[in-house]
């Protein structure tokens, strides 16, 4: 058996339903595993147990992106997912110390590794990242519509409020909290309105404009993409049966050739 022969057959053992699946449990299994830890009782009496299978299912995981490499040679690094995955084997692998304390945290994104082995979640997130080139001018829009407020607000109740509106910063934070409603009325126009009974006429155009009109603006482009990325997942499995059925159609009619021969 040549290399190359060899690769193939080893990059379709690796996208067999038995491994795939069984790499899925393994991530499943370790981000239990890693919320475990998170518990200094547990990890008094089972730590040693804990951090064993923590490594086990980490080597595991090397292993697999190892052989992933060598069967795809350069082409490996074609593929997104596969930089997603050596990624996040690279932080679980930064050694522990002080500089890398918060690399080892980061030990939880093999959980996100979940989403390479689901074509339905791949297709979601491959929409997101479709709709982010769109989304770019509603952000930009966005901010500019942020900082005319921010400024508009800072200037007419920073000396009554100067903790939500003292700076351009904390305007900025203030504003972000009005957009999402939370605690927006009662925590902080009313109080406001009790200084400068005509504030309403700035904060409810504020919130027409952000909360109901570009926020939602934003959701359509996202639920467009989604859509689109559903749609063709579609038009790729029709295609594939469609492939399928003539390839059916073509050995069938070999054979009748074969018998009339």
């Amino acid at each position: 058996m040549t290399v190359s022969l060899f690769r193939k057959n080893l990059y379709e053992w690796l996208n067999t339903s038995t491994v795939r699946y069984t790499i899925l449990a393994i991530i499943i299994i370790n981000a239990v595993i890693l919320g475990i830890e998170t518990s200094p009782n547990i990890m008094r009496e089972y730590g040693s147990i804990l951090t064993t299978l923590d490594n086990i299912c980490l080597t595991i995981f090397v292993l697999e992106l190892m052989l992933k490499l060598f069967s795809r040679g350069l082409k490996f690094f074609k593929d997104p997912w596969n930089l997603f995955d050596f990624f996040v084997i690279g932080v679980s692998l930064a050694p522990v110390s002080e500089g890398f304390s918060v690399l080892r945290a980061l030990r939880i994104l093999r959980v996100l590794r979940a989403l390479s082995f689901a074509p339905r979640l791949r297709r979601t997130i491959e929409g997101f990242i479709s709709a982010l080139p769109g989304m770019s001018s509603v952000i930009i829009l966005m901010a500019i519509i942020f900082y005319i407020g921010a400024v508009i607000s800072t200037k007419l109740f920073a000396d009554a409020f100067p903790i939500w509106f003292g700076s351009i910063g904390k305007s900025l934070y203030s504003l972000f909290q009005i957009m999402t409603l939370e605690s927006w009325s009662m925590g902080i126009v009313r109080p406001v309105m009790e200084v400068y009974p005509h504030a309403w006429m700035f904060f409810v155009p504020f919130i027409l404009i952000t909360s109901f009109a570009v926020v939602n603006v934003l959701v359509g482009l996202i639920v467009n993409s989604m859509h689109d990325a559903h749609s063709e997942e579609a038009s790729e499995a029709t295609d594939a049966y469609r492939d399928d059925v003539l390839n059916q159609l073509e050995k069938i009619s070999e054979r009748l050739n074969k018998l009339e021969r």
